[in-house]
Formats: structure tokens, C-alpha cells, sequence
């Protein structure tokens, strides 16, 4: 008799596994990397709060997550090996994965449905940035959708970032049923004229749809001339470098126990907050155009922007005098002056400085010099600085999260107000100014 001492086999807890770095992070749930330690196989394990499935009503779309995946059995999406208790309509890059071998793995399918050949799905559901326009517009998706986040797809792969992009989600879907999106320059042609045909508002005019000959005028397009699509499970994939530097094994941060990541997540909601007197104050009232010095304090304000009491950006074209009334506001009102070295704060705000498993609340300091600080804002302790250099480079994974590599190590840091693309031009900026000058001047 196997099955009953199989299934007890199965029967998985916590204390079972040795947890890692944050794989990946959504709505409702947390994947992380998890090493059994009886066998040192290691898993990507999504974790969920109970306590927030239930206050969102998402325990359905737990539970058929479980029930699709367990029934699966392909090469290309994620096995699922077991599950267990203590505390797809969604088709985005962050659902693809690539296993040991380099093939891709689909996972997430809590918003997974079910259809035969005509059904079409009536729940809403998805990511904003990668959501259909008929499930917008007619509050219902169909097997067509899946292309259109496929369309969405390739084109964040070229451009590195989704076409839809906004402030808010609101905005996103209104982009969405408008159908507006650019192509940014150098945009490889044949993607270009894949994405067209995939992201149509129309359901039965996407490349691949049944409406257009299924999904071999797909295949047959000359995006993918390279692709042999038969046995391509068996074929070796290219090479590819990961995309950030691997962490040892060994390193203290790469696997922690289960009450560390407990706390770790609980860490991440709160918001600490302190009252603080305003960086800068506007003049109440005009100022006399007699005195050149108060016409310039009385203009300060057009350089700040996103003013509040943590968080602030400058433009840098300021004048000398502008910028000793900036040093001298900053020093009287700025709590954060104290870290600087009586450097210029050009940007400023809380973000996310993640290092394996563990991510810690840090405010970032941009400043003349340049500098890039970092500040524990709960104890008020300055932690460190990323060392700035001709080699520095930021980048943007998307609207959260962005990297600042450096040629000893790449900082990984995640904005929470998902303004990552504000520090890297900003960041992008200041280096043009210091390095170009500094190039001009030895021409």
C-alpha cells in the first residue's frame, strides 16, 4: 500500500525548509527561495497571508490555482510539488520564469480559468500594465486575451518597459481602450510589426486567435525565423548571464529561518513617520522686485519638485547665488542635512535597499559631489554610501524597482511610491553633468 504513506511523504512544514532571497513579489503573494533540509533541494515557494486572502476574498482563486497546476504536466510550466498551511489570465514577464536549463516555466495561475473552445472568463482580473481592453471595456476575456499580454510581452523585452504606462491604474486602462503606446527609437522592425498584430482591440484580429488561422501564422511570423517550433522543449536554449551577480551560499543574508521572514515581511508594511518642520517654505506673500537676492529666494521654489516632508527633487539648473539660498534652507530646515557633508541635496526620498532575503527601509540621498547616501531613517544613523564612479550605471526594472551597478557590486533598491524611473534619470542626469564637464574640460 503506497499511496497513504506517499502522501505522508508529502506533508511539509515550515521547520522543513531553510528560506532564501525574495524571488519575486505580487499582489497577494511572496515566492521565495526555500531549501529543504533534508534533501538540499531547493524550491521557489509562494507564500500567502491568510489573514489578507480572506479580507480580499481571493480563497477561489487560491484554491483553483492549486487544483489547475496540480492537474498540469508540461515542460514549459511550473511543476507543483506540494502544498501546505501554517499562518491564467495574468500573462506578464513576471509570471515567466526560466528553469536550471534556461527553458521557460509559466506559473501563477490564481487567475487562471478553465475554457472550452468559445467560453470566455467574466471575472476581472489581471495586472493593470498587461490587462485586455475587451475584459475593460466588456468585463469578459476569451483565449485572445492571452495574446495581447503576449503582445505586451515582447514589447517590455525590446523596450524594457510595458506600452502602457501611467500614474495610476486608472489611467492605464484609459491608454488601454484608446490603444495608446509608442514604440521608443530603435525599436527592432519585426518585433515592432509583431506587436502591432498582437496588440489590436480587437479580440478576433490578433495574430494567433482562431479568427486568423490559429496559432501557425503565429509561428510563422518572421520574429521568431530562428525558432524550430518542433521538440522545442528538447533544444538548447542560448546562453544567458543572470541579471543580477549570484550570492555565495555561504553568505550570511542567503538563507535565514521561517520567524526571519515572518518578521521580515512584516517589517516591510510599516511606515515609519515622524513629524518634521518643512524643507522649504514658500513666501506668503510677493516680494518687492528692489532687492535681486529676495527675487531669487522668492523663485526657489520653482526648482523643488514632489515637495514633502521626506521626499524632494531639484532641478540643477540653478545659479550660484540659488544654490547658496538652497545650502542655507537645507541647513536651517532639512533633517537630513546632517549626513551630507554639507553637500546639496538634489533628490531624496525612502526606498527599499534589498540584499537576499532581507530588505530594509533606507532613505536615499542624491547630492553634489556626487554622493549617494543612505540613511537608516528609524534610528537616524547614516548606513553607508554607494560608491559613485565613471563606471556607476542606473537602471530601471520597472516602475518599483531599479539597480544602481557599480563595478564591485550592483545595489538593488525598490522605490515605494514606484517613482524608480525618477532616481535613475535623475541619477543619469547628475552623471552626464559631472562626467561631460569633466570630459569638455579636457578637450
Amino acid at each position: 500500500m503506497e499511496g497513504p504513506q506517499d502522501s505522508r511523504k508529502l506533508v511539509k512544514q515550515p521547520e522543513d525548509f531553510k528560506f532564501g532571497r525574495i524571488l519575486g513579489e505580487g499582489s497577494y503573494s511572496t515566492v521565495v527561495l526555500a531549501r529543504e533540509q533534508a534533501t538540499g533541494k531547493e524550491y521557489a515557494m509562494k507564500i500567502l497571508e491568510k489573514m489578507h486572502i480572506r479580507k480580499e476574498n481571493k480563497a477561489h482563486c487560491v484554491t483553483r490555482e492549486r487544483d489547475i497546476m496540480s492537474s498540469l504536466d508540461h515542460p514549459f510550466i511550473v511543476k507543483l510539488y506540494f502544498t501546505f498551511q501554517d499562518v491564467k489570465r495574468d500573462l506578464k514577464p513576471e509570471n515567466i520564469l526560466l528553469n536550471e536549463d534556461m527553458h521557460i516555466q509559466i506559473t501563477d495561475f490564481g487567475t487562471a480559468k478553465q475554457l472550452s473552445s468559445d467560453d470566455r472568463a467574466n471575472s476581472f482580473v489581471g495586472t493593470a500594465e498587461y490587462v485586455s481592453p475587451e475584459l475593460l471595456t466588456q468585463k469578459s476575456a476569451c483565449k485572445s486575451s492571452d495574446l495581447w499580454g503576449l503582445g505586451c510581452i515582447i514589447y517590455q523585452l525590446v523596450a524594457g518597459l510595458p506600452p502602457f504606462r501611467a500614474g495610476n491604474d486608472y489611467l492605464k486602462f484609459q491608454k488601454i481602450i484608446k490603444l495608446e503606446y509608442e514604440f521608443p527609437d530603435k525599436f527592432f522592425p519585426n518585433a515592432k510589426d509583431l506587436v502591432e498584430q498582437l496588440l489590436c482591440l480587437d479580440p478576433s484580429n490578433r495574430l494567433g486567435c482562431e479568427e486568423m488561422g490559429g496559432y501557425n501564422p503565429l509561428r510563422a511570423h518572421f520574429f521568431f525565423k530562428a525558432v524550430t517550433w518542433e521538440n522545442l522543449h528538447l533544444q538548447t536554449p542560448p546562453k544567458l548571464t543572470s541579471y543580477l551577480p549570484a550570492m555565495a551560499e555561504d553568505d550570511e543574508d542567503y538563507y535565514g529561518n521561517y520567524d526571519d521572514l515572518l518578521s521580515q515581511f512584516s517589517n516591510m508594511q510599516v511606515v515609519h513617520s515622524r513629524s518634521f518642520q518643512p524643507l522649504f517654505v514658500a513666501n506668503p506673500s510677493p516680494i518687492p522686485n528692489s532687492n535681486p537676492a529676495q527675487r531669487t529666494n522668492s523663485n526657489i521654489e520653482q526648482y523643488i519638485h514632489d515637495l514633502d516632508n521626506n521626499s524632494f527633487e531639484l532641478d540643477l539648473q540653478f545659479s550660484i547665488e540659488v544654490k547658496r539660498l538652497l545650502l542655507e534652507k537645507q541647513t536651517s530646515r532639512n533633517p537630513w542635512n546632517q549626513f551630507v557633508e554639507n553637500n546639496l541635496i538634489l533628490k531624496m526620498g525612502p526606498v527599499d535597499k534589498r540584499k537576499g532575503l532581507f530588505a530594509r527601509r533606507r532613505q536615499l540621498l542624491l547630492t553634489e559631489g556626487p554622493h549617494l547616501y543612505y540613511v537608516d531613517p528609524v534610528n537616524k544613523v547614516l548606513k553607508g554610501e554607494i560608491p559613485w564612479s565613471p563606471a556607476l550605471r542606473p537602471e530601471a526594472k520597472n516602475f518599483k524597482t531599479f539597480f544602481v551597478h557599480t563595478p564591485n557590486r550592483t545595489y538593488y533598491l525598490m522605490d515605494p511610491c514606484g517613482n524608480a524611473d525618477k532616481w535613475c534619470n535623475k541619477i543619469q542626469e547628475v552623471w552626464q553633468k559631472i562626467y561631460n564637464k569633466h570630459f569638455n574640460s579636457c578637450m
